[in-house]
């Protein structure tokens, strides 16, 4: 698999560089940049900082999703569900981490707390019409394709 060049800036000297669990991983793993642990109350959210900030190439976009293990065992998972951080942004990473379990859960020092997968996009350019192309499906919203 062919790997892009992306440029990441240690804002702290103790920051982790983003990790790949295995060699096919999508996501590498974000860091939690604190030597406290954060405690994070139910139906909550906290901000994690990360202590890096990346060069993502024009054209790429950086994804933040959730870690399955801390969303599936803590109820941890980022606020927004997906981050997106855009090729022209240069500021610290920060993870606004929310809970949604019942109860009172913890971030341990240096942590892995997100994933970041760089993915390509296009840009749309936007043209206003009368008329859309008919479908099979047509208007069907919510459910409409069947549960099966």
């Amino acid at each position: 698999m062919e790997k892009i060049e992306l440029k990441v800036k240690k804002l702290l000297p103790e920051a982790k560089l983003p990790l790949y669990g295995s060699e096919h991983a999508a996501g590498a793993d974000l860091y939690m940049l604190s030597e406290q642990t954060i405690r994070i109350g139910a139906n909550e959210t906290a901000i994690v900082h990360t202590g890096l900030a990346v060069e993502i190439p024009e054209g790429y976009v950086g994804l933040i999703f959730a870690r399955s293990g801390l969303a599936s065992k803590k109820g941890l998972a980022p606020a927004n569900k997906v981050g997106v951080i855009d090729s022209d942004y240069r500021g610290e990473i920060r993870v606004a981490l929310h809970n949604d379990s019942k109860y009172m859960q913890s971030v341990e020092p240096y942590e892995r707390i997100a994933q970041l997968v760089i993915v390509p996009y296009a840009a749309a350019a936007f043209v206003e019409t009368e008329e859309l192309s008919g479908t099979e499906r047509g208007e069907g919203g919510f459910g409409s394709t069947g549960s099966k």
